[in-house]
């Protein structure tokens, strides 16, 4: 489980010195509950990050244990080293608004016949209550030609599940080469 520190402070001068201490500056929040400011070591985060298999994981800071998911995060534009994170907690019961990644399977017909694969969305916008919330929606895009695509609609989603985008937005297609 991924442990981290309540931070105290949360001046400018303050977030400096934690940041050179290895330290990734988060903030927890969720329906109902007070924000918390915190921070994690930036590799031991990474680590979490990267080994879990579902959108949802654990986190302790201080006496804590909460379940959280990644909302959004800020890279450095040179370096690409992570500055910051945002995690939402997902409450049992509480409808909230997710993102759930795509993930794409099968070889596209089209890609033969000299097209190229484009994913225009890597993410879709969900509302549904943390139990209900899917790891990933699993598009096979085996049948798609060149001109083909594959819609919001298309998506199979899981009952208890709503999807916010609009049904008419391209998720992933085959155009042709140029």
């Amino acid at each position: 489980m991924l442990e981290g520190i309540v931070r105290e402070s949360i001046g400018r001068k303050a977030a400096k010195a934690l940041k050179r201490d290895g330290y990734l500056i988060a903030n927890i929040y969720g329906k109902g509950l007070e924000n918390i400011n915190a921070a994690f070591k930036v590799n031991e985060f990474i680590k979490e990050v990267r080994k879990k298999t579902t959108l949802i994981f654990d986190v302790k800071v201080g006496s804590q244990i909460l379940s959280v998911v990644v909302v959004d995060y800020q890279k450095d534009p040179v370096t690409a080293e992570l500055k910051h994170v945002d995690l939402k907690v997902a409450q049992k019961g509480v409808v909230s608004k997710y993102m759930v990644p795509i993930k794409i399977t099968g070889t596209a017909i089209g890609l033969k016949n000299k097209g190229v694969l484009i994913q225009s969305k890597r993410r879709i916008k969900v509302k549904c209550a943390a139990e209900n919330l899917p790891n990933f929606f699993e598009l096979d895009v085996s049948k798609l030609d060149v001109g083909d695509a594959l819609l919001v609609r298309d998506i199979v989603v899981p009952a208890g599940v709503i999807v916010i985008d609009a049904e008419r937005v391209a998720v992933v297609g085959v155009e042709k080469a140029r």
